[in-house]
C-alpha cells in the first residue's frame, strides 16, 4: 500500500457578517452567515433549515474570518431542499458510523440497509429522494470539496470517515449545478471537517460493546496564529454479529467480524492578505467477512488534495486531488460453502481538480465561474472456483477510464426579498479503454472483448427562486437537471450475490435527471423551524440490476425512474430539550418498454416508500446530553420483479454523555434498543440481518 505524507488538509475563509444592532431579530436575515446563527432561534437546532445558509461576504476589519472552510454557500443555493446536520448530531449517534448520522435526513439510502460493519463495501453507493435501484451512488457526495465515491465503483468508504472530525453535513436534495455537479444526480452531501478552534489540543475516546467490540480515536490540533493542524486516526475492530438467521446457520456460518483503521490530517496555513492554502491527506483500509467463513473483502485507499482559497475582492477556490483504492472480495456457494470467486485485485485511481472564481460584479449579484475535471481509471483481476471441487475454472480481467471536463457558470441576483439563482453546466466525457478478457485455467484467452471508446457533450442546468414573505415565511421553488456517467463497475464487471449472477453492460448510456420542487420554510417562533418541499424527479436512462433470467440479471438503461413525494423536516430547540424530525413520503416507479416492460410501475429495488427520524436530546446539565433516536423504514423489495420483500423495520437508538472530570466524559451508546430483526437481504427466503440490540460503554476526552 502506498504509504503518503501524513501533513494535510482543506482550509478556507469562512465569513460571519457583523451583527447589527439595529435587527432586533438576527435570524431574520438570509444574508447572515451559517456561523454566525449558532446563536440564533433558527440556528439552534440540530438539523438547521435551509434557510441558515451563508453568503459572501468581502472581509474587512469587522469580519471573522474562520480558517479550515470554504468559500460560503451563496444565498441562492437556499432556493433547493436543503437540511444541515450539526456536530452535536453527527457524533452522537447510536453507532457512531457517518452512515448513522446521515440517516437523520429522511431519504437518504444507501442499496442496503446494514452499516459499514456488515454489507459489501461496494453496495455502499449514496442516493437521495428513492432514486435508487442500483449501489452506485446517485448522490455526490464531497469532502472538504473533495468528491468521495470510488474511481471503479462509486461507493463511500463511509468507515474511512470520523464522524468526530465533522463540523457539519450539508445535505442538498435534487439534481446539482456548479462544482462537480456532474454526479450530483439525486442531490449533494458535503461533509466539511471539523476545525482546530472546535477541539482541545489532544482528543481521544475508546469504546467497547457488549460483544467485546471496540473502537478506539485520537486526534492533535495545534494552532498557531496564522494556522493550524489536525491529525487523527481511528481504529475499530470486533467480532461482530450473525447476520445469518438462527434457523439457517450451518457449520460454515460466521459472525460478520471486521476490522478497519484510518489516519490523516489537515493542514491550514494563511499565506498572505485574504489567501489560504489547505492541504489533506487520508489512508484508510477495511475488512470484513460475511456470512460464511473465508467469505472476506476489503477495501484500502489514499487521498490526498491540496487547496487554494483566495478571499479578497476576486474570490477564488482552486482544488487539486488525487485517489488510490483497492477491492477485494471472495464469494462462498452457500451449498458447498466452498470458493466460487476470488476478486483478487481491483486497483483503481482518480484525479481532479476546479477552479472556481467570483468576480465583484455588484451587491445585487453572486457571479460564480468555472471549470472541474474528473479522471477515474481501474482494473479487475478475478479467479472463478468450481464450488464443488475447488478447481480454477477461469480467470477473468476488465477495467477502463472514464473523464469528465465541465465548464460552469451562475448568478444570484437579489431583488429586495427577492433572490433568482441560476446555473448552466456543459461537460464533454469521454469512456475510454474498456476491456473484458477471460481465460480457461491453463491460462487460454477464450473471450477478448475491447469496447470502442465513446465521447460526447452533456448540457445540465438549475434554476430556482427564494422568496422572502416575512420574517417567519420563506418561499421556494426550483427546476434543474443533471447527468451521471456508468461507473467502470457498471460497465465492465460482472458479479454474484449467490445464487444470482449480474453482468456488466459495456454499452450503457449516462442517467440523466430533470426535475423540480416546491417548499415552504417557516420560524413561527423563536426556536422553531419547520420546512416542507414537494419534488417531482425523472431519471432517464436509469442503470438498474434487470432479472433477464433464472438467477440472471444484467445492468440495463431503463426508459426512466419516475419519483414524487413529500419531505418534512422539522426542528426545535427549547433550551434543555431539543426535537429534529425529519420525513420522506416517495412514490417512486420504473417506467420500461420492451424488455423492462414487464417492469413497468414497479418500485425501484431496495426503496422504501416510507422513511421517518425523530430525535429528542436533553442537556441536563453542562457537558451532559442525553438523546434517543427514532427511526423508520417502510417494507422495501429486494429485486426489480418486487419479489422478496424486506419488511418494514423500527428501531430505537440511544446516545448519553456525563461529565466527570476536566475534559473527560462517560459516553454510553446503545443500537437498535429494542432488538428488531431487520432484515437487510431476502434472496429466495436466504436472508441477512442488520445489527441487534449493541450497548457501548467507554471515555471520551474533549471533542
Amino acid at each position: 500500500m502506498r504509504m503518503l505524507l501524513l501533513a494535510s488538509v482543506a482550509a478556507v475563509l469562512f465569513l460571519a457578517s457583523p451583527a447589527m444592532a439595529q435587527d432586533d431579530d438576527p435570524c431574520a436575515s438570509l444574508s447572515e452567515e451559517l456561523a454566525a446563527l449558532d446563536d440564533c432561534a433558527l440556528g439552534q437546532g440540530r438539523q438547521a433549515s435551509a434557510q441558515d445558509t451563508p453568503v459572501p461576504v468581502i472581509p474587512d476589519q469587522n469580519t471573522i474570518v474562520v480558517l479550515g472552510q470554504g468559500l460560503p454557500r451563496t444565498e441562492g443555493a437556499t432556493a433547493y431542499s436543503t437540511v444541515v446536520i450539526d456536530r452535536e448530531a453527527i457524533t452522537s449517534t447510536g453507532s457512531g458510523r457517518l452512515e448513522d448520522a446521515l440517516a437523520n435526513v429522511a431519504g437518504f439510502q444507501q442499496f442496503r440497509r446494514s452499516d459499514s460493519r456488515s454489507s459489501n463495501p461496494s453496495a455502499q453507493g449514496a442516493t437521495l429522494r428513492a432514486l435508487g435501484g442500483n449501489a452506485s451512488s446517485r448522490a455526490l457526495v464531497l469532502l472538504d470539496g473533495v468528491p468521495m465515491g470510488d474511481p471503479f465503483f462509486g461507493y463511500i468508504p463511509f468507515s474511512a470517515i470520523d464522524p468526530s472530525r465533522l463540523s457539519r453535513i450539508v445535505v442538498t436534495r435534487g439534481g446539482g449545478s456548479g462544482p462537480f455537479g456532474a454526479g450530483a444526480l439525486a442531490g449533494t452531501i458535503e461533509l466539511e471537517s471539523v476545525s482546530a478552534d472546535q477541539l482541545e489540543p489532544f482528543n481521544a475516546y475508546g469504546l467497547v460493546d457488549n460483544r467485546g467490540d471496540t473502537e478506539l480515536a485520537a486526534s492533535g490540533a495545534p494552532q498557531w496564529q496564522s494556522g493550524y493542524a489536525v491529525v487523527h486516526g481511528r481504529w475499530d475492530r470486533g467480532d461482530g454479529f450473525y447476520t445469518t438467521p438462527v434457523d439457517q446457520r450451518v457449520a460454515a456460518t460466521t459472525r460478520a467480524n471486521y476490522e478497519s483503521w484510518s489516519v490523516g490530517g489537515r493542514l491550514v496555513q494563511q499565506v498572505g492578505d485574504g489567501l489560504e492554502v489547505q492541504a489533506r491527506v487520508l489512508a484508510f483500509e477495511d475488512n470484513r467477512t460475511l456470512r460464511f467463513v473465508g467469505a472476506d473483502n476489503s477495501i484500502e485507499g489514499q487521498d490526498v488534495s491540496l487547496r487554494l482559497v483566495s478571499r479578497g475582492p476576486w474570490q477564488l477556490d482552486a482544488l487539486a486531488y488525487g485517489q488510490w483504492r483497492n477491492f477485494t472480495n471472495v464469494v462462498i456457494s452457500s451449498t458447498t460453502f466452498n470458493r466460487t470467486l476470488d476478486q483478487r485485485d481491483t486497483p483503481a485511481e482518480g484525479q481532479g481538480g476546479k477552479i472556481e472564481l467570483r468576480p465583484p460584479v455588484g451587491d445585487a449579484h453572486t457571479l460564480r465561474l468555472g471549470t472541474d475535471y474528473r479522471r477515474s481509471a481501474g482494473d479487475l483481476a478475478e479467479d472463478a472456483y468450481n464450488a464443488s471441487t475447488g478447481a480454477l475454472t477461469q480467470s477473468r480481467y476488465a477495467g477502463g477510464e472514464n473523464t469528465q471536463l465541465g465548464l460552469f457558470v451562475e448568478d444570484d441576483w437579489a431583488l429586495g426579498p427577492v433572490t433568482l439563482t441560476g446555473g448552466l453546466r456543459a461537460d464533454r466525457y469521454t469512456i475510454r479503454q474498456g476491456y473484458f478478457r477471460r481465460e480457461n485455467a491453463a491460462g487460454t484467452v477464450i473471450e477478448d472483448n475491447v469496447y470502442p471508446n465513446r465521447s460526447d457533450w452533456q448540457a445540465s442546468w438549475r434554476g430556482g427562486v427564494l422568496v422572502q414573505a416575512s420574517q417567519a415565511v420563506t418561499l421556494r421553488a426550483a427546476a434543474y437537471s443533471s447527468f451521471r456517467l456508468p461507473t467502470l463497475n457498471e460497465l465492465y464487471r460482472p458479479f454474484v450475490v449467490f445464487p444470482v449472477t449480474t453482468q456488466a453492460n459495456a454499452a450503457l448510456l449516462p442517467e440523466r435527471l430533470r426535475g423540480w420542487e416546491l417548499g415552504v420554510d417557516l420560524a413561527p417562533a423563536p426556536g422553531i423551524a419547520l420546512q416542507a418541499t414537494w419534488f417531482d424527479n425523472r431519471v432517464k436512462d436509469a442503470i438498474a440490476n434487470v432479472t433477464i433470467g433464472t438467477n440472471l440479471r444484467e445492468r440495463r438503461n431503463l426508459d426512466a425512474i419516475d419519483a414524487q413525494g413529500l419531505e418534512l423536516t422539522g426542528s426545535a430547540d427549547l433550551g434543555a430539550l431539543r426535537l429534529d424530525a425529519s420525513l420522506s413520503l416517495v412514490d417512486a416507479e420504473v417506467r420500461g418498454s420492451g424488455f423492462a416492460a414487464v417492469l413497468d410501475g414497479n418500485r425501484p429495488a431496495q426503496t422504501p416508500s416510507f422513511a421517518a427520524s425523530s430525535t429528542l436530546a436533553w442537556d441536563f446539565m453542562e457537558g451532559g446530553t442525553l438523546s434517543a433516536t427514532l427511526r423508520h423504514v417502510a417494507r422495501q423489495f429486494e429485486g426489480d420483479l418486487e419479489d422478496d420483500a424486506l419488511p418494514a423495520a423500527t428501531t430505537l437508538d440511544l446516545f448519553g454523555s456525563v461529565p466527570l472530570v476536566s475534559r473527560l466524559s462517560l459516553v454510553a451508546r446503545v443500537e437498535n434498543l429494542f432488538d428488531e430483526a431487520v432484515i437487510t437481504r431476502n434472496q429466495g427466503g436466504s436472508m441477512d440481518l442488520g445489527a441487534p440490540r449493541t450497548v457501548w460503554l467507554g471515555l471520551r476526552w474533549g471533542y
